[in-house]
């Protein structure tokens, strides 16, 4: 296994869809629209960062980041997943590095911050955690996670793009 971690290309889109489909299908948490979701960012133009694990030529894993809204108006904050991994490269750490990579290009970025609703355990190994006022309507608070780059903690109620609507 030779894993690289590089950016999406032009004719990534239908296998990227394919992963996440794959990734999601049996998942209890999931809204098994992950994949459109991807799409609609994409075709909105919402990609910040786009990140795909390949096994030779085969992708294998992949994350996204895009721009969310907080209430109180504070800039330069994103929003990290879908995270999908390829169900037999699952647990050999190819989530965590295209995570960490991810954040990097988030700093490359001049990023203030990034929020991800997921599991706390995994997330907080990269610096994610729970922040007091910061908040995404229907997710319990321990589920949604913020990391800060950059200036002080906003305080607000987090909206992610309408592309995270998409059922198709």
């Amino acid at each position: 296994m030779s894993i690289k971690i590089r950016s999406e290309r032009l004719s990534d889109p239908p296998a990227i869809e394919s992963l996440i489909a794959a990734a999601f299908h049996d998942a209890p948490h999931a809204s098994h629209t992950e994949q459109f979701i991807v799409n609609a960012l994409r075709r909105a133009e919402q990609l910040s960062v786009s990140l795909i694990a390949t096994d030779r030529d085969s992708i294998v894993g992949h994350v996204c980041v895009s721009p969310i809204i907080i209430s109180d108006g504070s800039r330069a904050w994103y929003g990290l997943g879908p995270l999908a991994v390829a169900p037999a490269y699952q647990g050999r750490k190819i989530g965590s590095r295209l995570v960490e990579q991810a954040l990097l290009k988030l700093r490359g970025l001049h990023a203030c911050g990034c929020v991800v609703l997921g599991e706390p355990d995994y997330y907080r190994r990269f610096g994610f955690e729970a922040l007091p006022g910061l908040t995404f309507p229907g997710a319990p608070s321990r589920y949604f996670q913020a990391i800060i780059f950059a200036n002080d903690l906003p305080s607000g109620i987090v909206s992610y793009h309408e592309a995270f609507n998409a059922r198709s």
